[in-house]
């Protein structure tokens, strides 16, 4: 009897400090991706700053994946030391198979409660057999033979990791792999997608992080300044050598207020800028916003959202910056607020964000989050799109140069410093349309109204939300759970319910005429989001009139809102 393919795998892979899961890991995804499949690896991490507990998180299918699974088909503990830990993140069933090393520890609570198959590999024994040897690469040749994988397909990226470190170090792995291969000959593993093929296509591994700074730098920045923050650092790590490049500079500033001030100046010099971090930075930059809103100086603040409030959990995800994103300024502060809906979307997303924000003279904060933002996926490569901004600066300059003019769109050209007659004062005082400071009613309303009409006038075409499907059901979301909630939308057609997707790209300015247009006809709205307190409700509510009746799946991170979870509730209202 033939198998029936699954419609994907999915692998973790745990152990602790040193053990070298994560490493395990990505080697699998480059394999996956080496052999024409699509995957998604996430990772999760104890709180430590360095070691402690880790598990890579990698799900494989012919075809694009961008959320995680419900649960884990193949676990492989390289030891269990604090992998309890990870017990509400790793879910196995009686369908899961578990890899277990015996001189690696008892099997957490999740394995011995789940009932599934164990079956033990002793993989600190057999790397000792050989010089230099280690148990992460027996578990990853374990993981490749169960998966399909050939020995030499899995060797190729691992010999290219090590080129530099010497023959010894590519033998030692090339023993282990084989090892980890003849190892698993014996172990039953009934889980298999189509046999994989080598792509055609120019397949991409890019992280979101990756796919923001490139998103920048195709958006035309060509200055960065930030503070090393997780979960937002490959951003910079990314950007230090790639601006360079296209004639680009970045600076590490000592802290996240000098940071912003930093791109306010390059921007104010006429160079698209950029900033990243994550919550606790974004508080920090918060009157320096104010300043940029007031002055009407365009820069990106990327926002790689963690577990809050406070430090709270730097290495996990959630999205509640969305409330200090959008109404923490001082003041009323028309700006534009953005969130990618996926790894891949991070490109686009950004690249929009720049060129909204040089169009609109406007400061634009990007959402992201930890899951996109650590998460690896191999893709086809993304389109080229063309949208890179267009400052609307002064040229000719005659008579009194009136820097804060009123206009037609309210975009009002802006001097570069060094143009004759173009000198202007820019700071964070009312001014009038001249940029002199003024305490006059008058003058406050009359800018007050042109930084907000230029946003609300403004034509964002279709970019500003995914709007997907029909029927009288509708979820609402944003963000990375827009995948899972498109997974359980596909769920829910197979049981002949059809549910359509709105997802907003475009948070702020607010637009109710195309969220009424995107919800005609929809009678139940359900509204998802990684919060405690469900902001992204809570917003709107206070901005939109919802039609119909409408509940919420909302909870913190760092436990992710499934596809499985979102498809169940879809039933159950339904019913």
């Amino acid at each position: 009897m033939t198998m029936a393919a699954s419609p994907s795998i999915s692998i973790a892979v745990v152990g602790s400090g040193g053990s070298g899961a994560l490493t395990t890991g990505n080697s699998l995804l480059e394999t996956a991706c080496a052999a024409g499949w699509h995957g998604l690896l996430t990772r999760t991490l104890g709180p430590q700053i360095r070691g402690g507990e880790a598990a890579a998180l990698i799900r494989l299918a012919a075809h694009p994946v961008e959320c995680l699974p419900d649960q884990f088909d193949l676990l492989i503990g390289i030891d269990w030391l604090n992998a309890h830990r990870f017990g509400a993140e790793i879910k196995v069933g009686p369908q899961s198979l578990v890899i277990s090393d015996p001189r690696g520890g008892e099997p957490p609570p999740m394995v011995a409660q789940s009932g599934a198959r164990v079956v033990e590999i002793p993989m600190k024994d057999m790397a000792k057999s050989i010089p230099d040897g280690r148990p992460n690469m027996i578990a990853l040749g374990i993981a490749s033979r169960l998966l399909g994988f050939t020995a030499e397909l899995v060797f190729a990226p691992i010999e290219k990791k090590l080129a530099d470190k010497g023959p010894a170090a590519i033998e030692a792995s090339r023993a282990a792999i084989n090892v980890g291969f003849g190892a698993a000959a014996t172990v039953e593993f009934d889980r298999h997608l189509a046999e994989p093929r080598p792509s055609t296509a120019r397949r991409w591994l890019l992280s979101g992080n990756e796919a923001v700074a490139l998103g920048a730098i195709r958006g035309g920045v060509r200055f960065a300044a930030a503070y090393p923050i997780t979960p937002a650092t490959e951003i910079l790590e990314w950007l230090a050598p790639n601006l360079v490049k296209v004639g680009g500079v970045l600076l590490q500033a000592e802290d996240e207020l000098a940071a912003i001030n930093m791109i306010i100046g390059s921007s104010f010099g006429g160079t698209p800028s950029i900033t990243a971090t994550s919550g606790p930075g974004l508080s920090l930059m918060i009157e320096a916003l104010g300043l940029a809103t007031a002055s009407e100086i365009p820069i990106v603040v990327v926002d790689v959202m963690r577990g809050g409030p406070s430090t709270g959990i730097p290495t996990k995800s959630e999205q509640t910056d969305l409330n200090i994103a959008i109404y923490g300024m001082h003041g009323d502060a028309p700006h534009l607020v953005l969130a990618p809906q996926s790894v891949s979307d991070c490109l686009f997303t950004t690249q929009w964000a720049t060129y909204l924000a040089e169009s609109l003279q406007a400061p634009a904060i990007v959402l992201s989050d930890q899951f996109m933002g650590q998460a690896r996926v191999a893709i086809e490569r993304p389109a080229d799109v063309a949208f890179i901004g267009q400052r609307c600066t002064a040229t000719e300059i005659t008579g009194d140069y009136k820097r804060y003019a009123m206009t037609a769109d309210g975009v009002s050209p802006m001097s570069i410093p060094g143009k004759r007659g173009g000198q202007y004062t820019a700071d964070g005082l009312t001014h009038s349309e001249r940029g002199l400071p003024t305490s006059g009613a008058t003058d406050h309303l009359a800018q007050l109204d042109k930084r907000r009409d230029k946003l609300d006038g403004f034509n964002f075409g279709d970019h500003w939300a995914s709007v997907e499907g029909t029927g009288e059901f509708a979820i609402l979301t944003w963000g990375s759970l827009t995948s899972a909630a498109r997974e359980a939308i596909e769920r829910a057609a197979v049981d002949g319910i059809d549910v359509r997707l709105v997802a907003p790209r475009l948070l702020l300015p607010t637009l109710p005429e195309q969220l009424t247009a995107a919800l005609k006809g929809v009678k139940r709205i359900l509204v998802i989001e990684q919060t405690h307190g469900g902001q992204f409700h809570k917003y709107l509510r206070a901005h939109y009139d919802l039609p119909g009746s409408v509940r919420a799946l909302n909870r913190p991170g760092p436990l992710p809102i499934t596809a499985g979870e979102i498809h169940r509730a879809i039933a159950d209202w339904r019913s």
